[in-house]
């Protein structure tokens, strides 16, 4: 599924305009997650879905999945009030994998045709982003966010319960391998598409934060512009891990700056966030 009708690249570049992938847009420009897309095809031990309260504010929550239809009204209602004139960015950003849902393309075609000022972003695990890399920039998409724990096969595996790939359920190195592959594939082919490509990734203590600068250097020569380290959030198999704490944060990210333009002010937003950050 792709979207069709003249949609080509989105032009907008100034990711200073996008709070997710700049610190000038921090407090200036407003976002909208739509939550549309509940499928995943692959299991992040750190991902937890089946709440949702007031105090829920992580990836993977959201009050409830919509359809495309809804997601433009809801763009529509959010452009009316007065988050309106902030408004820069339409997201999708789960609860699941958006580019393993169909819904999300429908969703992209629909804000495209209506409102196609807005710029166009995913956040994706990248499993599948060199396939739908088309359908992407068939939709406007200018903004890609790949979320990258680990360049070691060993320690995906520890961090990733299973890979769906092409109709199989592939579990410890073989999954994090074919996981890995396609998201380098991804974020070069991104890159070299026009796409503006952030990388996050999930700083877990013991298990991938020796190996940041590493990983830093990789996606980088992939063409990735923006490394976003993110501390993880204790919860489902490493719910007794110690998460880093803001001393050991801010240690990582000088240590990667010097590769990569680190992105520090990340509030790790739900999947149907709304608002200035």
């Amino acid at each position: 599924m792709g979207c069709t009708g003249s949609c080509g690249g989105n032009s907008t570049k100034d990711v200073s305009k996008h709070p997710c992938f700049s610190p000038h847009g921090h407090g200036k420009s407003g976002r909208i997650h739509l939550p549309v897309a509940p499928g995943c095809n692959i299991a992040c031990g750190y991902c937890v879905r089946k709440f949702d309260c007031a105090n829920e504010s992580r990836p993977g929550v959201t009050s409830r999945v919509i359809t495309p239809e809804q997601a433009l009204w809801r763009v529509e209602q959010a452009l009316a009030s007065d988050i309106g004139p902030y408004l820069q960015v339409v997201g999708i950003a789960g609860p699941g994998e958006p580019l393993a849902n169909p819904a999300t393309y429908t969703t992209l075609e629909l804000i495209q045709e209506h409102h196609p000022h807005l710029i166009r972003c995913i956040s994706s695990n990248g499993l599948l982003l060199a396939e739908r890399l088309t359908d992407l920039l068939r939709c406007g998409v200018s903004h890609v966010t790949v979320t990258l724990n680990t360049l070691d096969p060993a320690v995906g595996a520890q961090i990733y319960r299973y890979v769906r790939w092409q109709g199989r359920k592939l579990a410890d190195e073989m999954g994090a391998q074919i996981l890995l592959e396609q998201q380098l594939l991804g974020i070069e082919l991104a890159a070299q598409a026009g796409l503006t490509v952030k990388v996050n990734t999930v700083v877990i203590p013991g298990l991938n934060d020796k190996h940041l600068e590493e990983l830093a250097w990789e996606v980088r020569a992939r063409g990735a512009s923006i490394l976003n380290l993110m501390p993880l959030i204790n919860q489902g198999i490493f719910a007794d891990v110690q998460p880093p704490s803001p001393e050991e944060m801010r240690t990582y990210r000088r240590q990667a700056e010097a590769i990569l333009p680190q992105l520090s002010h990340c509030r790790q937003c739900r999947a149907d966030a709304i608002g200035i950050i």
